[in-house]
């Protein structure tokens, strides 16, 4: 369920983010919102959610190593209303926690694209995706693997598809 590449469905994929994002990361339009939180190492599972009507957000992880970081959510909705997205990241680019695991959740959307980072762009830099062995993509979450998850864990991104009624 990540981004399919090449050719015209890669072209789709990129349309179909370029019309999301803004919503996601933008956080001032009516049809989206964001908010910070903190990560905290210990070892403990922490969860941090958002809600934006119908569709909810839940991001859940375990971290050790270090002090609290500063992390965002943002969750979005088109303004069709047929897609909801989650953006889980440091702003700083590169977390320097380590996490022993980490899952996020959708609830009322299906997940129709994923993707997890170990670092998020900043300064120029690109992100830089987690291979595919260490995360897993279900109907409704992304989560790492246990066993092959390298630890590192600085972005995620959600899209999902929202039930509608055909006319």
């Amino acid at each position: 369920m990540a981004a399919p590449s090449g050719g015209s469905c890669g072209r789709l994929w990129f349309a179909l983010l370029a019309a999301v994002l803004p919503l996601v990361l933008g956080g001032a339009e009516e049809g989206s919102s964001t908010a910070e939180f903190d990560v905290r190492p210990g070892g403990m599972v922490h969860s941090f959610s958002r809600t934006l009507g119908d569709y909810t957000c839940t991001f859940t992880y375990a971290a050790q190593g270090g002090t609290n970081e500063q992390w965002q959510m943002s969750v979005g909705v088109s303004e069709d209303n047929l897609l909801f997205s989650c953006s889980v990241w440091r702003p700083q680019g590169k977390s320097y926690l380590f996490f022993t695991q980490f899952k996020a959740e959708v609830k009322g959307a299906k997940i129709e694209y994923a993707m997890a980072y170990s670092k998020a762009a900043v300064a120029g830099q690109s992100d830089i995706p987690l291979k595919e062995e260490e995360f897993e993509i279900a109907e409704t979450t992304v989560a790492h693997k246990d066993g092959k998850f390298h630890s590192e864990l600085s972005k995620l991104v959600i899209v999902a598809k929202t039930p509608h009624d055909e006319l």
